[in-house]
This record gives structure tokens, C-alpha cells and sequence, in this order.
């Protein structure tokens, strides 16, 4: 459904009951006065939707444009991670305590960052769990996890869990793992919905926007929030671009056009797949799995040779 949100309008999806505001506005990478301008100036256009991260290390500063924002708190929906060398039962309560105490406010939903192998996943769901039974978040969810962790996490907790945030856009086929979160009444939350800039370039992305008189990355992100159940969060530090990614709310695409947008996606389409933190995802075979990892040992072979002869 669409709601009015002063002058603009703001698509929301409900998962168990629960509103969720479509379109978020992402803070990675932001920091100091920039990130604290940048929620300001985003929650003042009409977004709703607020994602940090204690990596991140900004939740102090969205906490602070929260707070001094016209918006009243309960208008905001307020999302932050626990990185996962918290996980440990104890050590996870401190962390979410400390996440309370740096936003100065209780986020709205509380994720797991990355799936942690060295740690029990029961275990640190059911840390997950008593955080949400203490009151430090009105909601717990998961971020990165495949199909399989995503089963295994909802086997193990206690409370429901109503998100998964994991990288979506047109060159990564997320279809599986979206269909497994409907059939658990979960949302997905698209991180990196604009592909690190790369629809801007793309000719079909633009084709259509000319049609809507729209950019290539408006087109994007219009295709994300038409499927059901999902939510972006794309982040700029720029005012023009926070703008252009929240003027999406007065057009639609066509069930052509949406169909044409998800053709895009391609092998190795992702763009986030971090070393020690990664699964094994869902979209590669055991052929793809070991080009990945190849690719991991170039990239780290690379930076060992920058650092010796720099």
C-alpha cells in the first residue's frame, strides 16, 4: 500500500502484522556530519526508513539526526546489525545494549550482520531472541544468510524473525531465496540496490526510463519495491541523489517491463562477498564456488603484494 508522507508519497509492506516502510535510506560508509546531514535531509524529504550498522560505525550520528529531527520517532522505522564476533551468548545482550545506548533510542528491528560458523547459530539466535524479551528492539531479524541458514535460524528462534537484508539487485537473481522468505512471512530488504552505480550504465535500464521519464537508477529501485516483499535501502551522501532515489512514487512499471528488468540478472552478478564472512550462496554451483573462491585468493594475493612493494 501507499501512505502520504507530507507532500510525498511512501510505499509500506506489512510482514506479520508489522509496517515497514518500503524505501530506506542507507548510512554505510557515511560518517560524522556527513552521515548526521544526510538522515537529516533524507527524514525531512519523507523517507521513513533508517539502516545502520554498529560496523558501520555511524549509529551514534543517525541516532543524533534522529533526535533532532521534526519527525516524531514513531514515524521512523530504525534497522541496525550486530557484527559477528558478538555473537556469543552475553557478549551479544552487551552489544545490542551498546547499539540502545550509541542511537539513544531502541532500533525497530535488530539483524544479525553475517552468519558466524564459528559460533552456534542456536546459540546465537537464542541470544537474538532474549534481546527482542529484554526490550532492546521491537523486532530481530537476519542479514546474509541463504536459503538453508534462513531455515535453520527460524528452527532455532523463539520470537518470529520478519527480515532478511541481503544484496538485491537486476544482476543478482535473489527469485529462490525471496520465494523461501514468503512461505515464512518474511520481508527481504535489497542492500546495494543500485548495483555500485552499475544500472546508470546499463541500456535497457535507460530505455526504460526514458519511457517514465525516470533515471536508470529510479527504474531500479521502482522494480525492487513492485515485487512483494521487498524493501531498499540505497545510501548517498549527495542531497540531488537522496532526492532522485525517492522521486519513485509516481509511476509503475509494466509486468513487460518488470519482466524485461529481471532478465538482466547474470552469473556472478554479486557485488558483495566478503572473505570469512560469505556463505556459500545460493546462486553458485560447486563449478562457481571454487571460481569464487580463486577469485578471493587473487584479491588477497593482490593486496599483499600492494602492501610489500607500496
Amino acid at each position: 500500500m501507499e501512505s502520504q508522507n507530507g507532500t510525498k508519497l511512501m510505499k509500506t509492506i506489512t510482514v506479520q502484522e508489522v509496517t515497514i516502510p518500503a524505501l530506506g535510506f542507507g548510512t554505510f560508509g557515511l560518517s560524522d556530519e556527513v552521515a548526521r546531514h544526510a538522515v537529516g535531509y533524507a527524514l525531512d524529504l519523507g523517507y521513513r526508513h533508517i539502516d545502520t550498522a554498529q560496523m558501520y560505525g555511524n549509529e551514534a550520528e543517525v541516532g543524533q539526526a534522529i533526535a533532532v529531527s521534526n519527525v516524531p520517532r514513531q514515524e521512523i522505522w530504525l534497522t541496525t546489525k550486530i557484527w559477528p564476533d558478538r555473537f556469543s551468548d552475553g557478549d551479544f545482550q552487551r552489544a545490542a545494549d551498546e547499539s540502545v545506548r550509541r542511537l539513544g533510542t531502541e532500533p525497530d528491528l535488530l539483524l544479525l550482520h553475517w552468519p558466524n560458523r564459528k559460533i552456534p547459530l542456536e546459540e546465537t539466535v537464542g541470544a537474538l531472541s532474549d534481546v527482542k524479551a529484554k526490550g532492546l528492539t521491537n523486532h530481530i531479524g537476519i542479514s546474509n544468510f541463504t536459503i538453508a541458514q534462513t531455515r535453520e535460524a527460524i528452527a532455532f528462534s523463539k520470537t518470529p524473525l520478519i527480515v532478511n537484508q541481503v544484496e538485491y539487485h537486476p544482476y543478482l537473481n535473489q527469485r529462490g531465496l525471496l520465494a523461501e522468505l514468503r512461505t515464512h512471512g518474511m520481508a527481504m530488504t535489497a542492500y546495494c540496490p543500485l548495483a555500485k552505480g552499475a544500472v546508470f550504465r546499463d541500456r535497457i535500464l535507460r530505455e526504460i526510463g526514458e519511457d517514465h521519464g525516470k533515471s536508470a537508477g529510479q527504474v531500479t529501485l521502482r522494480w525492487l519495491l513492485q515485487q512483494e516483499g521487498v524493501t531498499a535501502i540505497p545510501r548517498s551522501s549527495r542531497e540531488a541523489n537522496i532526492a532522485a532515489n525517492f522521486d519513485i512514487f509516481d509511476f509503475a512499471l509494466s509486468d513487460p517491463e518488470m519482466d524485461r528488468i529481471s532478465r538482466l540478472a547474470r552469473p556472478h552478478g554479486r557485488l558483495i562477498d566478503p572473505i570469512g564472512h560469505a556463505p556459500d550462496w545460493d546462486d553458485e554451483d560447486a563449478s562457481s564456488g571454487v571460481r569464487r573462491n580463486f577469485r578471493r585468493v587473487a584479491r588477497v594475493a593482490s593486496s599483499a603484494a600492494r602492501r610489500i612493494f607500496r
